[in-house]
């Protein structure tokens, strides 16, 4: 039977607790987020949402074609610009999600005969940016710069580490200028993804790499996503006009994809110049972070101390981390919940993202609801 198999599989996830279902949301809800990655409260922010509109009553609902033929307005280049200027980077380059920017980044970065340094603990969209690449991709201990050192030691020829700047998963933080270094003796290129950084580290948010800096380096690229502190949707890739270039006319997903629709792009400009007059959001969302940790600690949670805007919180098993995050769920608290195989390491965990726009009394909240709820 065709796809018989799928059946056997369907079995296997059910037995180990791990079926992933959709819950579509309405759009008001009683529930306390703090399963969103909207950190800096600015998806349903009035100057962003008619960003969105203003866009799509301007240029339509669709960008119409690839950003080669007919996708590119002058929105994108605006927003390009902006955001380039803002991260510290000659240029950027706009695609329509966070995922196809590192799939682009790190395929038109590393043809045949180069060597990828991939962090163990990266997001699934630089692993499968890895499979796809024509080079070899060799796996580093997680925020070790001293691995990626060894691996790039053994190569001749082209090369680039690849690494998040803040992990999905824990919230941890890079090693940053270890990793500069590290790739720098060995003329290697640095892809950092800073997806979670973007918004809430650096001066006024704007990112890991700038607050390390290393923004504007001719030997760094930077891919953000456009949906998590700037509220909308799409994605970036950020780094010398040449590489920018070379994307232009090497990635397969910018060159064969439908451009990000004018509507996300409007959006995302209108919370970008918003963070620029507002900078203070950035700030608050690490302290909520950094509150969430210490009140989750000290009703005796095993929580990972965020170095930005992630709060992961120990469970004991997948099961029961499905259960505690839908006893959540039913006391009015949304929560995100990681299991392999999302996790590298295997240990499931709720995943509490903090948002700048929280009060002193949701999180309070929060952490009385995890705490009520644990298994």
């Amino acid at each position: 039977m065709a796809f018989g198999w799928i059946d056997e599989q369907a079995e296997l996830r059910r037995m180990a607790g791990l079926v992933r279902t959709l819950r579509p949301r309405a759009a008001e809800s009683p529930l306390l987020d703090l399963a969103s990655n909207d950190y800096l409260g600015l998806a349903r922010h009035p100057e962003v949402t008619e960003g969105a509109a203003r866009a799509a009553r301007t240029w339509g609902g669709g960008s119409t074609g690839s950003r080669l033929v007919t996708g590119s307005t002058e929105l994108h280049a605006e927003l390009e610009g902006e955001l380039a200027d803002f991260c510290g980077f000659e240029a950027a380059l706009v695609f329509s999600s966070g995922y196809a920017a590192n799939l682009a980044a790190v395929t038109a970065l590393a043809p045949h005969g180069s060597l990828i340094v991939s962090d163990a603990g990266n997001h699934a969209s630089l692993i499968d940016g890895c499979r796809l690449a024509r080079g070899t991709t060799q796996v580093a201990a997680h925020a070790d710069p001293d691995a990626v050192r060894k691996a790039l030691g053994g190569h001749e020829g082209p090369a680039v580490a690849v690494s998040d700047t803040v992990f999905s998963v824990d919230g941890d933080a890079a090693p940053l200028t270890g990793l500069a270094e590290a790739c720098r003796e060995h003329g290697a290129g640095l892809v950092l993804d800073d997806a979670h950084g973007l918004g809430v580290l650096g001066d006024g948010g704007r990112g890991a790499p700038h607050a390390a800096g290393l923004a504007g380096a001719d030997d760094v690229v930077v891919t953000v996503t456009l949906s998590k502190s700037l509220g909308g949707q799409g994605g970036a890739v950020l780094g010398p006009s040449r590489v920018i270039g070379h994307l232009v006319n090497a990635a397969r997903t910018f060159i064969f994809d439908t451009g990000l629709a004018p509507a996300a792009a409007g959006a995302a400009l209108a919370a970008l110049r918003l963070l620029r007059r507002e900078p203070a959001r950035a700030a608050r969302a690490g302290e909520v972070a950094r509150e969430l940790h210490t009140r989750l600690t000290a009703a005796g949670l095993e929580a990972v101390r965020p170095d930005a805007a992630v709060v992961s919180v120990r469970a004991p098993s997948p099961e029961q981390a499905v259960r505690w995050a839908a006893d959540c769920r039913a006391a009015g608290l949304s929560v995100g919940c990681f299991r392999p195989p999302s996790v590298p390491d295997g240990v499931s965990r709720l995943r509490l993202t903090a948002r700048a726009d929280l009060s002193g009394a949701e999180i309070e909240r929060a952490v009385r609801v995890i705490g009520e709820t644990r298994p």
